[in-house]
């Protein structure tokens, strides 16, 4: 096996993986009770700083200017205007970031800039819903320390699924409580071994497959990276566990149901509500229910947005918003052809293979690195399938009633 394919495929392991002590040692003292409420919160940003100068060198400053920004705009805006303030400053930003330094900066600064946008963005919404209010009586210092700690807590600095501030400050004024639960963390650890495994089982099998052209090698190479996700899904909340921290989050990003989920279903819109599931639930609090207009295709265009606005990601986001609008309308057309056992396997059957050669398609381009590469992809038979999804869509669309789903 080789390990060293983890730092290009899991740039963050290495520091999550170092992290870990630091973040038994915190639960530790916590559960002593040497730790206040106040050295909580200043161990967990101090940790955070600490890692963002280890992982990201000078880069990190990328990090900490929109973090100490926002906090001021969280703290010195009227709830009524502070989303969209903070809204315009955080993706102004990461665009900044990933247009104009994306191929200079490490992938983890950039990966930790798209997280502390989720949580500064789903912060300012709770704050402009009225479900987050300042508490009377406190200063300025008082107020801004838990913010800075929420955004750059070490254990979920580099990876980790949404946590809302509510939830965050919950968590560790509880601390210690509960004992560390090193188990559980032992667990995902061997989940992470076993992934890894199959990695490369499945790298090893993949030279046999017939180039870029081939379904089985497409497939195969989405398969890869599926499970490089997996495997940082899984470290990201073992540290979290580690930490204390695991039950401060509403969803986690990967369980064993997930995994099964994701693997085995016929539809391509539930696997797209499964695959990563915390940012797709921030996405439909952050888009989705709040556009009036198409907001399936303005869910997967901003995700476009948020991911860097390579081409490989405008094409693909776009392509996997047609593919669900089709998916939607597709199935209950065929599920009511469907009566007998066997026009019900033959149907879950041949739609899984497609929802799985699809899935791959998405997946392969929004990896792609450049512009002759997604060219490569698209003129070959790979796209014969999506754009038979696509034309089946247009003839639904002629002879249906409109739905959103």
């Amino acid at each position: 096996m080789r390990w060293a394919d983890l730092l290009i495929l899991l740039p963050a392991a290495w520091y999550q993986l170092a992290a870990f002590l630091f973040a038994a040692l915190f639960h530790y003292l916590c559960a002593l009770g040497h730790l206040s409420l106040i050295s909580r919160y200043i161990f967990l940003l101090a940790g955070g700083c600490l890692l963002a100068g280890t992982a990201m060198g000078g880069y990190a400053l990328l990090l900490l200017i929109p973090a100490v920004s926002s906090v001021l705009i969280l703290l010195l805006v009227s709830p009524t205007y502070v989303h969209t303030w903070v809204f315009s400053l955080q993706m102004c930003w990461q665009t900044l970031c990933h247009l104009g330094l994306g191929s200079l900066m490490p992938a983890v600064t950039l990966s930790a800039i798209m997280l502390l946008t989720q949580k500064v963005t789903s912060l300012s919404l709770d704050i402009h819903e009225g479900t987050v209010l300042p508490k009377p009586g406190q200063g300025l210092l008082q107020r801004a320390l838990p913010l800075c700690s929420y955004l750059l807590s070490f254990p979920a600095l580099l990876g980790g699924p949404l946590c809302s501030f509510s939830k965050f400050q919950a968590q560790v004024m509880s601390l210690g409580a509960v004992p560390c639960p090193l188990r559980a963390v032992g667990w995902r650890y061997l989940g992470v071994l076993v992934l890894q495994v199959l990695r490369a089982w499945l790298e090893g099998w993949l030279p046999h497959t017939q180039g870029w052209a081939s379904l089985g090698h497409m497939w195969a190479q989405a398969l890869l990276f599926r499970l490089a996700y997996y495997s940082q899904w899984v470290l990201d909340e073992a540290l979290l566990e580690a930490a204390g921290l695991g039950a401060a989050v509403e969803q986690g990003d990967l369980s064993v149901h997930d995994l099964w989920t994701l693997e085995t279903t016929h539809r391509l819109a539930v696997f797209s509500r499964t695959w990563n599931k915390s940012t797709s639930l921030w996405l439909r609090r952050l888009v989705f229910q709040r556009c009036p207009a198409q907001p399936l295709l303005a869910t997967f265009a901003f995700s476009a947005w948020w991911h860097g606005l390579r081409p490989g990601q405008i094409f693909g986001f776009l392509c996997w918003a047609i593919m669900v609008e089709a998916d939607y309308r597709i199935h209950p057309f065929l599920s009511s052809w469907a009566t007998s056992c066997v026009t019900k396997l033959l149907y879950r059957g041949t739609t899984w293979v497609f929802t799985q050669l699809i899935i791959a398609y998405i997946q392969m381009a929004v990896e792609t690195e450049n512009f002759s590469m997604l060219c490569l992809l698209w003129a070959s038979y790979n796209s014969i399938l999506p754009l038979t999804y696509g034309l089946v869509l247009m003839l639904l669309l002629l002879t249906q009633k409109p739905k959103q789903n």
